[in-house]
């Protein structure tokens, strides 16, 4: 049997021009999240980062939403559809970028971290308008008090709504994805990949765990869609007589590819995994993990320690700037009275954003936040002045480290944790990293 010429993270599609046809390859953008459980990390904690790699110029922001009740029959309008709200929302922080309604990661005040990653598949995505996968994640975030649940909704509303649209500000062409998941809490995780409406789900409780831009599901599967085998049948993907391994089944070549780039770095850790490990990871463009290429760069980042021990608060660090090797990763606690944070929120063009109007993406606004603008100056001076620079990243780091240290007595005191002291948390760090690079 001939192999399919289609790799995991690109598919061709023919577009005409003029009286040509041309292939044309979208990427699904190279990604990568991972989980840590006890023992591999250390003193009892969950670890979980995501890198998230977009086109290289596009803004993402950091934004916090409280608790909040809602009207019956009232209505959330997420990036292309409106659909039916529920009696409450939970609190969450995420990053996203700046043009949508979504997340591409976060957390809620329950302790759930979520973030996912565009595949491509045997199926092609939609370019109908639906949910986006970056939609769902914060649907999951506003809904779930757990991981279980947060996936339960996720596929509940892709049964409902279907996933489809534009990945990517972009006038000219849609790129569109089917999406995977990494859902997280202090007692598991759950791996969820998703085909159209189809899925399959598996839970994790122990070890390390990297998702990446491709399938990676194979025949452990602990949950998933009723008719997913009897789908897949029908497709002529599978015999219904060999085992069923969801990503051979559903990838777009014959041999499945591991992420085998963050997987290693994770697994070669022979030290217990701590946030400053995961952080490490994130950082490193040599593994593949952190991208900086032609298409695209990790344009924001996300560490977060989720202890197991429920009287300490879970600790999320955002750097709400590019590449993590030249970014701060700065703390947020949730606790009733956050503060928010401007600084790193994109400015809002309401009803006329070209986002919002059809046919979309006609402008492309100036989304910079300030954090962005202070931190576009210090990558310039990092990458053009060798000594300035490395007194600069020198600097940078100091910083983070002091965060990074104070954080580590919140979670060793068996002081409570006085709420007053860290709803300004993520604030300060922001006002400090700008005022740092004024």
């Amino acid at each position: 049997m001939d192999r399919d010429p289609m790799s995991h993270s690109k598919k061709w599609i023919l577009t005409m021009t003029g009286n040509s046809l041309k292939l044309r390859m979208a990427v699904a953008p190279p990604s990568y999240c991972f989980v840590a459980f006890p023992p591999r990390a250390k003193d009892g904690l969950v670890v979980f980062g995501k890198n998230s790699a977009r086109p290289r110029d596009e803004v993402q922001e950091v934004m916090y939403f409280s608790a909040a009740d809602h009207e019956p029959e009232s209505k959330v309008e997420c990036t292309y559809i409106s659909i039916d709200q529920v009696p409450r929302t939970h609190a969450i922080v995420i990053s996203r970028p700046a043009w949508l309604w979504g997340a591409e990661m976060g957390a809620n005040e329950h302790g759930v971290c979520i973030a996912n990653e565009a595949i491509n598949a045997r199926e092609p995505a939609a370019e109908t308008e639906a949910l986006l996968g970056m939609d769902l994640v914060r649907l999951g975030l506003e809904r779930g008090t757990t991981a279980k649940e947060a996936l339960d909704v996720i596929v509940a509303l892709l049964e409902e709504h279907g996933q489809g649209g534009n990945y990517y500000e972009d006038a000219d062409s849609c790129h569109s994805f089917q999406s995977a998941y990494l859902i997280v809490d202090r007692e598991e995780a759950w791996v969820l990949e998703t085909v159209g409406k189809y899925w399959a789900a598996e839970q994790i409780t122990e070890g390390v765990k990297c998702i990446c831009n491709q399938l990676s599901l194979t025949t452990k599967i602990d949950a998933e869609h009723p008719e997913l085998r009897s789908y897949a049948q029908s497709q002529g993907w599978w015999t219904g007589e060999d085992e069923f391994n969801f990503s051979q089944v559903f990838s777009l070549a014959d041999d499945h590819l591991d992420c085998c780039a963050g997987k290693d770095s994770l697994e070669k850790k022979e030290e217990s995994i701590t946030v400053q490990t995961m952080i490490d990871i994130l950082r490193d463009k040599a593994s593949g993990v952190c991208i900086d290429s032609e298409s695209f760069l990790t344009t924001a980042s996300v560490v977060s320690v989720l202890p197991q021990n429920r009287s300490s608060p879970c600790i999320h660090y955002f750097t709400g700037t590019p590449d993590p090797s030249r970014s701060i990763f700065k703390p947020f606690i949730f606790v009733d009275d956050v503060k928010l944070v401007p600084k790193a929120q994109s400015p809002c063009f309401g009803d006329n954003d070209p986002a919002k109007k059809e046919p979309r993406f006609l402008e492309k606004p100036d989304r910079r936040h300030e954090l962005y603008k202070a931190h576009e100056w210090a990558r310039a001076v990092i990458e053009s002045d060798q000594e300035q620079g490395r007194k600069l990243r020198k600097t940078m780091l100091e910083l983070e480290k002091q965060g990074l240290e104070a954080m580590e007595e919140i979670l060793t005191s068996s002081d409570p944790l006085d709420p007053t002291e860290v709803g300004d948390l993520f604030y300060d760090c922001v006002d400090t990293e700008i005022k740092f690079f004024k």
